[in-house]
Formats: C-alpha cells, sequence, structure tokens
C-alpha cells in the first residue's frame, strides 16, 4: 500500500543511488560554423536572390572604419551594439533579381582572386536552381576586386549569355591607363582583365538609366567615383541595391559621417551615405547591401545625433 511516507522514501532511495554510466558513444566531431549562402525573397513580383561568396574575419575595425575617430570610440560603439571591438566579419553578397522577363546579376564576387570559402558563385548558382547561362544582365556596381572578380572564370565570361551594364564616369576611371600604375595599379589591371573585354557587350550608363524594366541607376559616388547604386520597383514595391555606399550595418548606419579606409572620397561618401540613408528612412524603403550582414537585406530608421538603426529585414519579404 502506498502512503506518502513510503513514496517520499523512495524518492530519497532513488536520489541517493549512483548513477549508471551510459556505454561510451562516439561524439559527433565539430563541424565549424556554417551560415546560410543562399537566401530568397520577394519584391512585388521580382524574385530576389542573395548569394553569400564568403565571409572574411577582419582584426581591427579602426583601421577601416571610422579612421579620423579615436580608435577607443569606434570600439565603445561596437561594445555599445553587442558587437566584439576587435573583429569584424566582412560577407560578400551578388544578388540576382528574377523580373519575370530577365535575370539579372549585380556584381560577381571575389572570383579566383579571393581566400579560400569565396569566388564559388557557380555553386551558389547551383544551390539556387539557376545556371550563369541564363543571366541575360550583369550589373557591376563598382570596380573594386571583390564586385568583379568573379567576371571571368578561366578566361572565360562567367555569364557567357549576358550583357552588361556600367556608370559611364566608374568605367571611364577604371579602364584609363591611366590606372595601371602607383596606388591604383592592382585594380587598374584587374578591370583591364575582366572589365574591359566585356566593352562591346557594355551599356555606359548615367544617372537614372535602366538596368532593365523595373530596375533604375542612382548615382551614389564617394566610395568610387563613379559608384552606381539601383533602384528596384515591382507592383508598387521597392528595393534600393545599394553596392558600397554604407558598408557596416551598425558603424556606417549609426555614424554616416565617419571616414571609411576604402573610399575614394571620404567626405563625399559620407554626405552620399547621409542623403541615401535619409532617402530610405522618409520614404521606407527597404535596402540591400553589398556587405550587410547575410542576407544582407533590411530597413533604415532615423536615430538620434543625425545617426541611422538598420532593422533587419524578418517575414514581410517572403510572406
Amino acid at each position: 500500500m502506498l502512503t506518502r511516507r513510503s513514496v517520499l522514501a523512495s524518492a530519497a532511495a532513488f536520489a541517493a543511488a549512483p548513477l549508471i554510466a551510459p556505454a561510451a558513444h562516439a561524439k559527433a566531431p565539430l563541424q565549424g560554423v556554417q551560415p546560410a549562402s543562399v537566401h530568397r525573397y520577394k519584391v512585388g513580383g521580382f524574385e530576389i536572390t542573395a548569394l553569400l561568396d564568403g565571409q572574411r574575419p577582419v582584426d581591427k575595425p579602426e583601421t577601416i572604419f571610422g579612421v579620423n575617430q579615436k580608435p577607443e570610440d569606434v570600439a565603445a560603439l561596437l561594445t555599445a551594439n553587442f558587437l566584439p571591438a576587435d573583429k569584424l566579419a566582412i560577407g560578400f553578397t551578388p544578388l540576382l533579381v528574377n523580373t519575370g522577363k530577365e535575370l539579372v546579376l549585380f556584381d560577381t564576387g571575389l572570383g579566383a582572386s579571393g581566400r579560400p570559402g569565396s569566388g564559388n558563385l557557380k555553386n551558389l548558382f547551383a544551390q539556387a536552381g539557376v545556371t550563369t547561362d541564363q543571366v541575360d544582365v550583369v550589373v557591376i556596381t563598382h570596380c573594386h576586386p571583390d564586385h568583379i572578380g568573379g567576371l571571368m572564370e578561366d578566361g572565360a565570361p562567367l555569364c557567357n549569355n549576358a550583357s552588361y551594364v556600367i556608370g559611364e564616369a566608374e568605367y571611364a576611371f577604371w579602364s584609363s591607363p591611366d590606372r595601371l600604375t602607383g596606388p591604383t595599379e592592382q585594380v587598374g589591371k584587374l578591370v583591364q582583365a575582366n572589365v574591359v573585354p566585356m566593352a562591346g557587350q557594355m551599356a555606359f550608363v548615367k544617372d537614372g538609366a535602366d538596368a532593365a524594366s523595373g530596375i533604375r541607376s542612382l548615382f551614389s559616388p564617394g566610395h568610387t567615383r563613379g559608384h552606381m547604386s539601383w533602384r528596384l520597383e515591382s507592383e508598387g514595391k521597392q528595393l534600393l541595391i545599394g553596392g558600397d555606399f554604407c558598408n557596416h550595418f551598425v558603424l556606417s548606419l549609426q555614424r554616416p559621417d565617419w571616414h571609411v579606409k576604402f573610399d575614394a572620397d571620404k567626405e563625399l561618401a559620407g554626405q552620399t551615405r547621409k542623403k541615401m540613408l535619409d532617402m530610405l528612412a522618409t520614404d521606407r524603403i527597404a535596402f540591400t547591401s553589398y556587405h550587410m550582414p547575410f542576407p544582407s537585406v533590411g530597413y533604415v530608421e532615423k536615430a538620434a545625433a543625425g545617426g541611422y538603426h538598420f532593422v533587419p529585414a524578418t517575414y514581410q519579404m517572403v510572406l
């Protein structure tokens, strides 16, 4: 017969009993961090596929962002946003836009010049269920190596059936023989190898030009002389493809006037950032930028002291 006293006694005996060790089993080995590399969402009737072509850890954030600030101020802003003060993770995100009529690729990653774990655009296409020969248009936001490195593969165009679009001022600057010496030599040579051979299939555009129906250029200089962003519109929905006008979701947005190492004209780049971010926040337009945390898409809201906050997209772009 069970009584309260017998139940308590049994429980106490069980608690005091030694645990029997289970038979030894092999543990699964650690696999390492594996972020998602393909993410698809929609903007109106357009289908957008973000492709993560690698992610690179970088030490000493203060040597890239806020180079005109005290290092401790850069560290403090990162710490306040729950980020490590001594390290950044920089991703590279080419973008596929399927308008229903054309397949448009924005930038091409690092290509063969990239470090291990990058230069995988063809494999990423396969994961996304498309092939590189299905691309109708390749848009180059600007000519830095992480954007044009994948244009060619083994000496042949990666997207062999595509036409190409680039800002007129960007091409004129980087294709000039003057870029083949001095501090621009490395990029100038890559442009000669990867971009100039496409000139016969290339449209050189200015602000307000169309790359395809619903995809219009927006001149955004500063990062490079002819940097171009692109505004998408379909069925009343919009998305800004920002390229590199804004490269860190905290340091670039919360302090848009801080200088960035890789901006060619640092003052102009800061002015462009503030102008573009204010437009995005005021008009409540979604935006994606090449180095934002994957899948690199979200919104902008105004914050105190002239800064902005990045609001990552969640399910609103997949419903």
